[in-house]
């Protein structure tokens, strides 16, 4: 006969596969569709992209290392996906005022355009998918998604050469 530690660990796992195979149907479904938005804006800029120009806007203009950190990705990594959008003319390159030998990455005001653009065409995709929603499930759905974004970075961290957390 099973124990009532038997039934829980059997009811973790099966509760455990469950949410393991919405995450990989959540992952292939916003890989399809990107959440990349609604209307012309839609799927126009890559996560990488969005991601950048994302950190830049909210936390001001800094160097490709503190980027690289602050993002849990190698400064190649950046350099590589930075590229294109300077570019683009969608991020400017200055010299450090203190250093001379140093790159700071700055939001371009074409930047700062093409963001909200996308952010207001990935909003009305968010808007759509939760239409059915209430506001207190909208609350719950993105407290949780924090906390397991947060909860999945630390453990990369930990890994053995894992990026640090984002």
């Amino acid at each position: 006969m099973p124990t009532p530690s038997d039934m829980s660990t059997h009811s973790d796992t099966a509760l455990l596969d469950a949410l393991q195979h919405q995450v990989a149907v959540f992952a292939r479904r916003a890989e399809q569709s990107r959440l990349g938005g609604v209307g012309q804006a839609r799927n126009s800029m890559d996560r990488a992209a969005y991601l950048l120009l994302n950190r830049l806007d909210q936390e001001g203009p800094m160097g490709v290392k503190a980027l690289a950190c602050g993002m849990g990705i190698d400064s190649s990594t950046v350099t590589r996906q930075v590229a294109p959008l300077v570019d683009a003319g969608l991020v400017d390159r200055a010299t450090h005022p203190e250093d001379g030998r140093a790159v700071v990455l700055e939001l371009s005001e074409r930047g700062h355009a093409r963001l909200d653009e996308v952010r207001a065409s990935r909003r009305a995709l968010m808007a759509m998918v939760t239409e059915k929603w209430t506001d207190e499930e909208r609350d719950a759905f993105t407290a949780l998604l924090t906390r397991f974004n947060t909860s999945l970075a630390e453990i990369t961290a930990l890994a053995p050469g894992g990026p640090a957390p984002s």
